[in-house]
C-alpha cells in the first residue's frame, strides 16, 4: 500500500464516520464510536508490545517511515517527545528555506497546542518569500507534531506586519503534489503540476522551484541560462538569483520570480499549489 492509497482510507474513513454520526440514530453511533475505540485500543495494546520487543535503533528505524510514524503518533507510542519531533522537523527544512529566511528557532509550544517559532533574518523585499516559508514551516511542523494546531512565527519580515500566524491545522491540506524530479546540478526542469508550468533549478544539490514564467515578458524561463545563482530569461534578458529568492537582478526594480515551496517527500519530492487541490 503506497502513500496515496494510505492518505484514500484514512479520508474514507473520515467519512463514513461522518456519514454514522449524520444518519444513525444516536445509540447506533454511540456503538459505532465505542466499537472504533475498542479496535484502536487493541492495535495500540499490539504496537506497544512490538515495540517492547525491538531495540532502540530498530526503533529509530521504524519512525522514518511516516505511516509507521502516524500511527505511534495516534497511540502515543512515539519515542521522541514533541520538542524533538519539531527541531527534526526544522532540521528537514531549513536548507529549502535558506533562500528565504535565516535560522529558524523553536521556542515551545503552549497550553493551547501553538508552536512558537521565532526567525533570525528575512528575504525583506521577496513577495514570494512569505508563503514559501508559511506553507513550508507548517507542513513540516504540524506533519511532525499532531497535536498542535497552530503555529506562530515571529520574525517574518511583511508591510506592516511583524507577526506571522499560521492559520490552525487543516488534515486535508490544500496545495501539495508529487512530484519525480531528475534535475541536474547546474540545470533547470520544466514540469506542468497542477495544470501550472513549474521550473526547478537544482543548485548543487539543492533544488529551487518556482513558477515557469518571467515576471517581465512572461516568456518561460526554461529554455534561459543558468549560471551559478544567476538564471536569465532567454527572451528580455532578465536576470533572476535563484537562490536568493527568485530576485530581480536586471533589470533594476524587476519583480522576482514567484517561488514555490519544495520539500522532499520518502524517495520523492512534493511541490505547493496554492489555491489548487491535490490530485
Amino acid at each position: 500500500m503506497d502513500r496515496h492509497d494510505v492518505q484514500a482510507l484514512s479520508e474514507r474513513i473520515d467519512v463514513l464516520l461522518d456519514e454514522v454520526q449524520r444518519r444513525a440514530e444516536p445509540e447506533i453511533t454511540l456503538k459505532v464510536e465505542e466499537l472504533v475505540r475498542a479496535v484502536l485500543s487493541l492495535h495500540g495494546a499490539a504496537l506497544d508490545q512490538l515495540l517492547d520487543l525491538l531495540s532502540h535503533e530498530q526503533v529509530q528505524q521504524l519512525v522514518e517511515d511516516d505511516l509507521v510514524a502516524g500511527m505511534l503518533l495516534l497511540h502515543d507510542l512515539h519515542p521522541d517527545d514533541v520538542a524533538t519531533r519539531i527541531q527534526h522537523a526544522l532540521d528537514s527544512v531549513r536548507p529549502y528555506l535558506g533562500s528565504h529566511a535565516g535560522g529558524i528557532d523553536y521556542l515551545g509550544l503552549d497550553d493551547d497546542g501553538v508552536v512558537h517559532l521565532r526567525l533570525q533574518g528575512s528575504c525583506d523585499g521577496c513577495p514570494g518569500s512569505t508563503a514559501t516559508v508559511r506553507l513550508t514551516v507548517e507542513n513540516a511542523v504540524l506533519d511532525a507534531a499532531p497535536e498542535a494546531v497552530a503555529v506562530d512565527v515571529a520574525g517574518m519580515v511583511e508591510t506592516q506586519q511583524t507577526l506571522l500566524t499560521i492559520q490552525p491545522f487543516r488534515p486535508h491540506r490544500d496545495g501539495w503534489h508529487q512530484l519525480d524530479l531528475a534535475t541536474p546540478p547546474g540545470q533547470v526542469q520544466h514540469l506542468t503540476v497542477a495544470a501550472l508550468d513549474v521550473l526547478v533549478a537544482n543548485l548543487a544539490g539543492t533544488f529551487f522551484a518556482y513558477r515557469n514564467n518571467c515576471p517581465v515578458c512572461s516568456s518561460a524561463l526554461h529554455h534561459g541560462m543558468l549560471d551559478d545563482d544567476r538564471l536569465t530569461c532567454p527572451r528580455c534578458t532578465a536576470a533572476y538569483d535563484v537562490r536568493l529568492a527568485g530576485r530581480a537582478l536586471a533589470p533594476e526594480g524587476a519583480p522576482p520570480l514567484e517561488a514555490l515551496p519544495l520539500l522532499p517527500e520518502g524517495s520523492g519530492w512534493k511541490v505547493a499549489i496554492p489555491g489548487v487541490q491535490p490530485a
